[in-house]
């Protein structure tokens, strides 16, 4: 049976009959969220730390400070130079070498404060977890998801992943205690601040 339609009518079968097959066979592109670097990835509340979230920090610092004079320790070696400088990276490299400062920071901290009989480090391990839980969305989830570091962010990666190897718990807990307020107010805020930061 042969049915006499409108050119029009035509059209809008075809593209009825068709575009079901084709929308079925079209991949469905991806939410912005779940794109590399559009991941949730919220650091800006990060440019700068309560008074009394950094006092805790000054706190811990200075307990630190004082039981370093109770110790015989010797370390010859900087975990973190005076050169270390996110403003040195690209600005998709620096939340990568932040979250391996911070998660370094982290191990050699709950370390410390397993064997440490006093809560001090309680409040600073806190406010360092949840930043690292907002910093993980920064930063690609796979090296094959992104650029391979390479160059000095490359060399720092490897220098905060071979430390644990090669220093002492005691030269790692000085480097991190005194490394401590450069993470939280230059390279926290560095990273925060995203391509502002120059």
């Amino acid at each position: 049976m042969k049915l006499d339609l409108a050119p029009g009518c035509t059209l809008v079968l075809v593209l009825m009959t068709v575009a079901p097959s084709r929308t079925g066979a079209v991949p469905v592109p991806s939410p912005l969220g779940a794109l590399p670097g559009a991941r949730g990835c919220h650091m800006a509340q990060f440019k700068s730390l309560s008074p009394q979230e950094l006092q805790a920090f000054k706190r811990a610092k200075d307990a630190f400070e004082e039981s370093l004079l109770q110790k015989d320790w010797n370390c010859s070696s900087r975990l973190f130079p005076r050169t270390w400088d996110l403003r040195q990276l690209q600005v998709w490299e620096r939340p990568v070498a932040l979250e391996a400062e911070l998660a370094l920071t982290l191990n050699v901290l709950e370390a410390t404060a397993n064997s440490s009989p006093d809560h001090i480090l309680d409040q600073p391990l806190h406010t360092l977890h949840h930043i690292h839980s907002k910093l993980q969305a920064c930063v690609p989830a796979q090296p094959t998801a992104g650029p391979r570091p390479r160059g000095r962010l490359h060399h720092w990666l490897h220098r905060l992943q071979e430390a644990p190897k090669k220093e002492s718990q005691d030269c790692l807990e000085a480097s991190v205690m005194f490394n401590l307020f450069r993470l939280l107010t230059r390279d926290l805020k560095c990273v925060a601040s995203g391509d502002q930061c120059v």
